[in-house]
């Protein structure tokens, strides 16, 4: 299902310049992934970084100098008190914005997100452009 998820962003986002993944936590496979088959800035951010590649950020008072070039902003699992920060961040720097729930999480945000169903990934997205 990661390669799936990969794939689909390396697909759609080709030409992107920056795009960031946000809570990467002790996940960074994907990140790592997109980092090894393109030629973009992957930025990882985390209110509670524990690796020296993940910037510390706090996606309720964002440092938005972060995410100012970020044509896709994508968070894997996030809580769902997280999604409207999630979406209030995409929209004021005009990014796509991908929420990979936990399968019995439902999307928590005010802007209707599609489902996606991409070989065996499934998750939710939008666009603030």
């Amino acid at each position: 299902m990661w390669n799936d998820f990969t794939e689909y962003i390396l697909k759609h986002y080709p030409n992107s310049s920056c795009i960031v993944e946000v809570g990467s936590g002790h996940f960074l496979q994907v990140a790592l992934k997109l980092k090894e088959h393109h030629k973009m800035n992957i930025i990882m951010t985390d209110i509670k970084p524990y690796h020296d590649e993940i910037i510390l950020d706090d996606i309720k008072q964002p440092n938005l100098k972060i995410y100012k070039d970020a044509k896709l902003i994508y968070s894997i699992r996030p809580p769902e008190e997280l999604h409207p920060y999630l979406e209030k961040l995409s929209r004021r720097v005009s990014a796509d914005l991908i929420i990979k729930t936990l399968s019995t999480d439902s999307i928590n945000t005010l802007e209707k997100m599609n489902l996606i169903n991409y070989k065996k990934a499934v998750f939710y997205k939008t666009s603030f452009k």
